[in-house]
């Protein structure tokens, strides 16, 4: 393994002068305002597809956040984002503290942190989007002011500066932000929210990209909080939410049993076209029953893959034979009917998955689970049960878990999964992986 010392990139030979005519450096100059009048290429619409596993080595240059946890990774350009509830991080070789809290950017090759990229938000980030043309992305999370102006749960910011973006005066919502995608004009949102610009739109909803005015074609009647048979309940609410790459699926997850008035037990699937969303007749009934009489709802991530044909949901809720609690669970999406079942399921036999990102190679899965492989296991290691602390990876096909296994510090768990063209980025809330100090961030390359 690398240690944090080592420095992946190259320099020029000391002594070197790098001598340029007049003529060359007014061409240099000149490309170089060119292009920076030009887009930032947009981020993803779905986790990138990979030819392989990635390598169980993490780079050794990403930056440090030093409290709090990493909730949501994207890369737009040449710059990753990490938001989450840190206040404090440093670079990978550098003992030097920055005062950035909540949203931070750094190179995507170098990992050095931009200290350009300086927004203020006063509460968690959980939430992150990028605008089509890439020069700024949309955050979410239970913030109430932006640069220190009132703007609660969602807020537009400039990619380089993170300075408001004039025009974008987001209609109100009532509660927090969970998970957020951008298709065509719309920004699609899902949360604990209640009511967005004082009309009723529970744990679901649309606003306007450019203006951030509420956009009434996404009114799904999420509704029916689940309750334990305890009588543990808790209100409506989505944990996450994907949409399909080209932008006529959408997938959410969360505390719900009914949506446009039929049942739907904390997923459910929706078409999206230029007239709004309407539900999908696509529907389980694997989600219906109960887990742990604590937890009223269970899923806590989802993922579509690349193709869109098929998707992977994670969920925590203890073990239960029978039931998809404590798993990953693999469906396709085939015909919009009822009754679907799911091509596998893996199971950790009882300890949380919050996070997964279909790649193609794998289905890398994330939480504080300890074991996978493990249906027989009931917080023990059950026959067949592999070590796979805090992060593993699930063979697409198989559902079986495979060989990857840089190992990682469980904590409450890895909340963030997020491929691009060159590997995988991993956010959480703890400091070991691979052995090997990585501050609440990791990345590992594709060989």
């Amino acid at each position: 393994m690398r240690t944090s010392q080592e420095n992946p990139h190259g320099h020029s030979r000391p002594g070197h002068r790098n001598r340029r005519s007049p003529m060359l450096a007014a061409a240099v100059a000149l490309l170089a305002t060119v292009g920076a009048a030009l887009p930032a290429t947009p981020a993803r619409a779905v986790n990138a597809t990979h030819p392989t596993v990635v390598g169980a080595d993490p780079a050794n240059w990403t930056p440090h956040a030093l409290d709090g946890t990493v909730n949501r990774i994207i890369q737009i350009g040449n710059r990753v984002y990490l938001a989450g509830t840190f206040t404090r991080v440093r670079d990978a070789n550098s003992t030097a503290q920055l005062a950035m809290a909540r949203l931070v950017a750094f190179d995507a090759t170098t990992g050095r942190i931009d200290t350009t990229f300086r927004p203020t938000v006063n509460g968690a980030v959980s939430a992150l989007a990028a605008s089509a043309d890439g020069r700024s992305l949309y955050v979410g999370g239970a913030f109430s002011t932006v640069n220190g102006v009132a703007m609660r749960s969602v807020a537009r910011l400039d990619a380089a500066s993170g300075a408001r973006v004039a025009g974008f005066t987001p209609a109100a919502l009532s509660g927090p932000v969970n998970d957020m995608r951008l298709v065509g004009g719309r920004l699609i949102l899902g949360g604990a929210f209640q009511s967005v610009g004082g009309v009723t739109r529970r744990a679901l909803a649309a606003l306007n990209a450019v203006t951030g005015a509420g956009d009434s074609s996404v009114n799904l009647d999420v509704n029916g909080p689940r309750t334990t048979a305890t009588g543990v309940t808790a209100p409506v609410k989505v944990e996450a939410l994907d949409v399909s790459a080209d932008g006529s699926r959408l997938i959410f997850v969360g505390n719900f049993s009914s949506v446009a008035g039929q049942a739907r037990h904390q997923l459910a699937v929706a078409r999206l076209a230029a007239a709004g969303a309407t539900l999908s007749g696509w529907s389980t009934d694997r989600y219906q029953p109960a887990c742990a009489n604590s937890i009223p709802s269970y899923l806590r991530g989802v993922d579509i893959s690349a193709d869109g044909s098929w998707f992977v949901a994670v969920s925590t809720g203890y073990t239960f034979t029978g039931r998809l609690c404590d798993a990953a669970a693999r469906f396709e999406f085939g015909t919009d009917t009822s009754g679907k079942q799911p091509t596998w399921v893996n199971y950790t036999g009882g300890d949380t998955l919050l996070s997964v990102a279909v790649t193609g190679a794998a289905v890398y899965v994330g939480g504080h689970q300890r074991w996978l492989d493990n249906p027989l296991g009931r917080n023990s290691a059950g026959v067949g049960a592999v070590s796979r602390p805090g992060i593993g990876a699930i063979h697409p096909l198989t559902g079986r878990a495979l060989a990857w296994n840089p190992t990682k510090d469980r904590g409450v768990g890895t909340g963030e999964l997020y491929a691009t063209d060159r590997g995988l980025f991993v956010g959480s809330d703890t400091t070991v992986v691979a052995g090997e100090y990585h501050g609440r961030v990791a990345f590992f390359p594709l060989p």
